[in-house]
């Protein structure tokens, strides 16, 4: 009667050896996160000189990681059904030493240029073909050491959910130790060799994984297996759907939130690693064994956090910064938190493991498709954020009503209510200029009313989603922007251009940052006749105008001079008759913006021969001939998602090759988030520059005239004129204790920390 218990006492694992299983798959899995996650800063940033520095870099980079895990989840998902544990440990060893031989990462060749469209499908091409392999290899580790870890036999076995905490614990450091440690630490050299080591310790430890896998008992696994889920059927197709859609809204919203933030509040690329950083804590959070922040509790948090989502795009982004990137931020994560919590709590049994996986990372991808690829292209504007936030009431679980009697007449309501408030949109009478003064109330008594719906009254998510969805429609029906609004999307952002109500300026702006404006009408309501005026940056009493007036007079010619960044074509109107003017712009969107005279006129009137290089300038000015320019205007830093490839010492060395003998490079560095002057006085110095900087204020903010930066740097103190000699400019050194931006360094967070201590001054 004993002998079988003796039998299977003999076959259990020695509790040191289950510490040592926990120890080498808990590592292994963590360090492979860690991998996973510090490539994806990591290649982006290798890449990013190829399109100017674009935000949708980043997201198109999600959307092929997303897909590429998918690939992984299956690849793992189809080798663990071999009933010998040999193939399965053989074959992925094999996988990642074949991948090993790819590193250390580059971009592969035939892939220098971008084409002149389709941006999206030539990145995803160059990620795959890039870093495809090791990165597909990398992808498969978590599920797959679940699996194995399962089969171990550890004590922990039929529950090994938690390890996808210790996974998402290693990315989420990945992610943040890359702007705060590796990035000012390392050149971009130098954090590969790093990360090809890393990978290589990987290989050891995946390989430690399976030899502890091998060596455990063949049925170990079912030592440890409760009989319900040994017994547990096979989750039905509608629960594997519920489990994809509960992916893929958290995993768009992660990408639309990033996109927002970018364009509508702010472009400071270090804020495009919070969300990802919430969206993967949420996971950690989630599938604890002790969950820190019960489901039932995120549950109720999350109508509330949908109404703040609402009011907060009710309000506008120009109200506080901070407050407004925080209260997006925290109702993202509260809303990933309710719909992964839904994930945690109808995961199926371990034997389902890897199946559960593939339906989490599909869901995945189609939420970063739809976000990365399908909205840019189907949207003008940031549309996928609001569709998002009224499909995330759907993630909720069904619920009895408290009272379904009194809802009975919800629809027909709703549906007049929708009617009264939306109508008044497409007249210009009282009623619209009531509802249009005092939309923030209007949009957020709606959105009160669906927090109601969802807490005390316990309503159907539909009906709680259609509300959600007027509240949503009403925010677009009744924009916050002063001034009739039009959206301009491309590849490389979401651009608005703003009349201000009395149709005084157009204004063409990026989130809350203004890239140009021009005056159409006088005080006195007069249309203004005539050449433009250059405003904003470019006025001729500001930095920009000083320098182009000072190489001028000092030449006593016509000028031949280079333009990085078009903006509204404000600089068209800076040139003189007989003068040659070229310039080199990344967007087309921006070419057929500035170039519509119902936006601006500046290049109708100046440049209406104009024709802009298109293209990174970074490759299409270095095919400029040398010697020929004898002033070069480099316009691309007043945003905050800067193309850092154009302040390196590598850069400034093209620009010094262009110019003429006495020429001189022009730099404007105006900019909320970042300092950038010192930046440029560094790369300057590396090429034997001298440079003068000029920073004032004007305050004429009311006549769209801005404060600005600017550094000129030339060869000799006469190449610049007057300006040597000008008490506005002043001749400053490198800093010593300051390392210098190259192509395989730079130190964002260091600029934005000098920005923020010389706020503080």
């Amino acid at each position: 009667m004993t002998s079988p218990d003796l039998s299977v006492s003999a076959d259990q694992p020695s509790e040191s050896r289950n510490r040592l299983v926990l120890v080498v798959y808990t590592a292994a899995i963590f360090v492979s996160a860690l991998l996973l996650f510090s490539v994806q800063p990591l290649f982006t940033k290798m890449v990013l000189p190829r399109l100017g520095g674009s935000p949708a870099v980043w997201s198109v980079a999600m959307v092929f990681f997303q897909s590429l895990l998918l690939g992984g989840y299956a690849y793992a998902h189809f080798l663990m059904q071999a009933r010998n544990r040999t193939i399965p440990v053989a074959v992925h060893l094999a996988l990642l030493a074949v991948a090993m031989l790819t590193m250390p990462l580059s971009i592969a060749g035939g892939w220098g240029d971008p084409p002149n469209s389709g941006y999206a499908l030539w990145l995803l091409g160059l990620f795959a073909v890039s870093i495809g392999l090791p990165f597909f290899a990398l992808a498969a580790n978590n599920p797959l050491l679940q699996a194995w870890f399962v089969r171990t036999g550890h004590p922990n076995g039929p529950d090994p959910y938690f390890l996808y905490a210790s996974s998402n614990v290693g990315s989420f450091l990945a992610l943040l130790s890359y702007p705060v440690l590796l990035e000012p630490m390392f050149t971009l050299r130098t954090q590969n060799l790093i990360w090809t080591g890393g990978y290589g310790l990987l290989i050891v430890l995946i390989a430690t994984c399976g030899v502890l896998l091998l060596r455990s008992p063949a049925k170990a696994a079912e030592l440890n297996m409760p009989a319900d889920d040994s017994a547990a059927p096979a989750p039905s197709w509608i629960l594997r759907a519920r489990w994809i859609f509960l992916a893929a809204v958290p995993s768009g919203l992660l990408i639309a939130v990033t996109a927002h933030i970018s364009t509508d509040v702010a472009a400071a690329p270090l804020l495009w690693v919070l969300p990802l950083s919430l969206y993967l804590l949420t996971w950690v959070l989630v599938f604890q064994s002790r969950p820190l922040l019960p489901h039932k509790f995120m549950l109720m948090l999350q109508p509330l956090a949908i109404m703040g989502v609402i009011l907060l795009l009710a309000i506008g982004g120009e109200q506080n910064l901070l407050l407004t990137l925080g209260g997006h931020q925290l109702c993202f994560f509260i809303i990933a938190m309710a719909c992964h919590g839904e994930l945690a709590r109808t995961r199926p049994a371990a034997k389902y493991l890897t199946g559960f996986y593939v339906a989490l990372s599909f869901g995945g991808m189609v939420g970063g498709l739809f976000t990365g690829l399908i909205a840019p292209f189907t949207f003008s504007w940031v549309a996928e954020y609001p569709i998002l936030v009224a499909l995330a009431v759907l993630c909720r679980p069904p619920a009895d009503e408290r009272w379904p009697q009194w809802t009975r007449w919800f629809w027909p309501l709703l549906a007049i209510a929708a009617v009264a408030l939306i109508a008044p949109s497409y007249s210009s009478g009282k009623i619209f200029t009531w509802l249009d003064t005092n939309r923030v109330y209007v949009v957020g008594a709606v959105a009160v009313l669906s927090m109601i719906l969802a807490i005390l009254l316990k309503a159907d998510r539909w009906k709680l989603t259609a509300v959600v969805t007027l509240a949503l429609v009403l925010i677009r029906m009744y924009p916050s922007d002063d001034g009739r609004v039009e959206t301009v999307r491309s590849f490389f952002g979401v651009h608005k251009i703003v009349v201000t109500p009395n149709g005084q300026y157009h204004v063409l702006m990026h989130g809350t940052t203004i890239h140009g404006a021009e005056k159409f009408k006088n005080d006195d309501g007069t249309p203004v006749t005539g050449q433009p005026e250059p405003i904003t940056y470019y006025y001729r009493d500001g930095g920009i105008g000083q320098a182009i007036t000072a190489i001028r007079e000092r030449k006593g010619a016509p000028l031949r001079v280079a333009v990085i960044g078009l903006g509204s074509g404000t600089l068209a109107c800076a040139s003189e008759p007989g003068e040659e003017w070229k310039f080199f712009e990344i967007d087309q969107t921006m070419v057929d913006t500035a170039r519509d005279p119902k936006y601006f006129t500046y290049i109708q009137v100046c440049e209406p021969n104009m024709q802009p290089v298109i293209g990174d300038a970074r490759l299409t000015f270095a095919r400029e001939p040398d010697g020929v320019y004898d002033l070069i205007i480099v316009d691309a830093y007043s945003s905050d998602a800067i193309p850092v490839h154009l302040a390196t010492v590598e850069a400034m060395e093209i620009y010094k090759s262009k110019l003429a003998p006495q020429g001189a490079v022009v730099m404007h560095v105006s900019n909320r988030h970042l300092e950038l002057s010192s930046v440029v006085v560094g790369i300057a110095d590396a090429n034997d520059l001298k440079s003068w900087v000029y920073s004032e204020d004007s305050g004429r903010d009311s006549e769209y005239i801005f404060s600005t930066s600017v550094v000129v740097s030339a060869r000799e103190e006469t190449d610049v004129g007057k300006l040597a000699s000008s008490e506005q400019w002043t001749l400053t050194e490198a800093r010593e204790n300051q390392r210098v931006w190259t192509d395989d360094y730079s130190n964002i967070l260091g600029a934005v920390w000098r920005r923020l201590r010389k706020g503080e001054e």
